[in-house]
């Protein structure tokens, strides 16, 4: 049983350096000189030469802003909309399978296939170049996707609930609001989550739809390759504080996160 034990316990401090390896190369990458970014050593120098050239030559903080407004904004406007329509799919059964089957279908599409008549649209409408556009292409891409998740978690939370609360005179409108949705605080936290690293991480998307002034994160990554080549330093750098917003908000809310997911599977 030790023997066991002990074979657990390697293979699990194998895994972990595995998962922990390229998060230190990363960070070790971005905290070195540029000139010293292929270097093989462990850990030749010390310098933030690469977060200054990043905030300073390339703008960063303002593609940093641009996303978290983005990712912030869209997924506070998709969740109650989500909220409500998982709602009505998983009590109501509105629509009937046909509609649940429409909003999963959504999301087999690839994205370079909504990309294009998007960017039209926009065109069209003048929202292209703006941040407020990519709010509200980030919301309507996102909303199947928190829909479904939603519809499972409420379909988990008992119907008792709510004939409870009509039997004591409370109307559909206020069992949703005062029994329903604190109970489903969990899954709602989770959607969040998975909303804002959705949003968060999404490329195709940004790429076309904003210019210079509105870039993300992402595109912001992507557009750091000169004539020499990546600047490698920078994408280290870059990516290192990409990754912080993702922790943090998954670090406060963690408890939610794994009752919500956990609960969503069980329902």
């Amino acid at each position: 049983m030790k023997i066991g034990a002990a074979l657990r316990h390697v293979a699990l401090i194998f895994f972990c350096l595995c998962v922990a390896l390229p998060i230190f190369w990363l960070v070790r990458t971005s905290l070195v000189p540029p000139e010293m970014s292929y270097d093989a050593r462990l850990w030749p120098a010390f310098s933030t030469a690469n977060y200054q050239g990043l905030f300073a030559d390339n703008g960063f903080g303002r593609n940093y802003l641009n996303s978290l407004i983005v990712a912030c904004g869209s997924v506070l406007i998709a969740t109650p909309f989500a909220a409500l329509t998982g709602y009505a799919f998983a009590r109501f059964r509105t629509g009937g399978r046909a509609a649940r089957f429409a909003v999963l279908a959504t999301q087999m599409l690839p994205p370079v296939a909504l990309a294009l008549p998007t960017f039209m649209i926009y065109r069209q409408v003048g929202l292209t170049n703006s941040v407020s556009g990519l709010v509200i292409a980030y919301a309507v891409v996102n909303l199947p996707f928190l829909t479904w998740i939603l519809m499972g978690f409420f379909e988990g939370i008992p119907s008792d609930l709510e004939e409870a609360a009509i039997t004591d005179g409370a109307t559909d409108w206020q069992a949703f609001l005062l029994v329903v949705l604190p109970v489903a605080r969990p899954g709602i936290a989770a959607a969040l989550v998975l909303g804002f690293i959705l949003a968060w991480n999404e490329f195709l998307f940004a790429l076309i739809l904003s210019g210079p002034s509105t870039a993300t994160v992402p595109v912001a990554l992507a557009a750091l390759q000169t004539s020499n080549g990546v600047e490698i330093g920078k994408v280290a750098a870059g990516v290192a504080l990409a990754i912080v917003p993702l922790m943090i908000v998954s670090r406060f809310i963690q408890k939610y996160l794994v009752r919500g997911l956990s609960f969503g599977g069980v329902g």
